[in-house]
């Protein structure tokens, strides 16, 4: 049922850009056809929904950058990102690994906002008790919440300052094009403490195989080179990737 929470979240972030819409033509047991011939006084209408067809395809071609950005994916992509600079390799892992690795963390994090999201919306929309604005409005609200709890007031208050907006009494009162911008910033921002975190080990590592290289004159031998084998050694020993997902995933808590 997992993967009918994604197909509900597409929905809603395509039906949250567009206005619904109807489409003239004929609708059957089928479903919708559309009338193709044109008939006196619909050129304007035919040319609306066209339009509005191709608005719909950009929204969808859109979408996945959007549903990135308002999942966990963000800070866990930029840590692997790091990580994986840290320890000197620029091609290990690869970055289809480190992706597919970020994803599934960002499923594992998001799991509770999808089955919310199955129980409170799709099943209810796919059972025809609800419709489809108050499935997109009940399928949203899991999304805003996750975002609502891992925002910085002072990001939330900077964009919504920036858009001109009053100051809003509760939760429900912050828009949601506000809400994401704000997200991603804090997701940037607790990205980078995370790292630099990471990062200083190996910083270390290189300083003191540098300055042993160094001491005993062999200042022409890349320092890196050296360093390589102990930082991973350093890595596997304190089992870095354990350390590395399970902090990831604590810091959604």
């Amino acid at each position: 049922m997992r993967h009918r929470g994604w197909l509900l979240v597409l929905f809603i972030l395509a039906a949250s850009s567009l206005t619904s819409c109807t489409v003239n033509g004929q609708s059957g047991a089928n479903g919708m056809s559309l009338e193709i011939g044109a008939t006196p006084g619909t050129g304007g209408q035919e040319l609306a929904s066209v339009v509005q067809i191709l608005i719909l395809l950009t929204v969808l071609a859109l979408i996945p950058a959007i549903l990135i950005v308002m999942t966990a994916f963000v800070r866990i992509v930029v840590v692997l990102s790091v990580v994986r600079s840290a320890i000197g390799i620029p091609q290990l892992p690869p970055n289809q690994v480190i992706i597919s690795l970020a994803l599934i963390l960002t499923f594992f994090v998001m799991n509770p906002a999808w089955k919310e999201i199955n129980d409170q919306a799709l099943q209810p929309f796919l059972d025809g008790r609800l419709d489809q604005q108050a499935a997109m409005e009940r399928g949203l609200q899991p999304l805003r919440a996750f975002m609502l709890k891992q925002v910085r007031e002072a990001d939330l208050a900077l964009f919504i300052n920036l858009a001109g907006l009053p100051r809003p009494y509760d939760e429900k009162d912050v828009p949601t094009h506000v809400l994401i911008p704000a997200f991603v910033v804090s997701e940037l921002r607790a990205a980078f403490q995370m790292a630099f975190v990471i990062y200083v080990p190996f910083l270390v590592i290189d300083m003191v195989v540098s300055s042993a290289l160094l001491s005993m004159g062999m200042m022409m031998l890349p320092p890196t080179v050296v360093s390589l084998p102990f930082k991973l050694l350093l890595f596997v020993l304190v089992d870095g990737w354990q350390l590395i997902a399970r902090s990831l995933v604590l810091s959604f808590a």
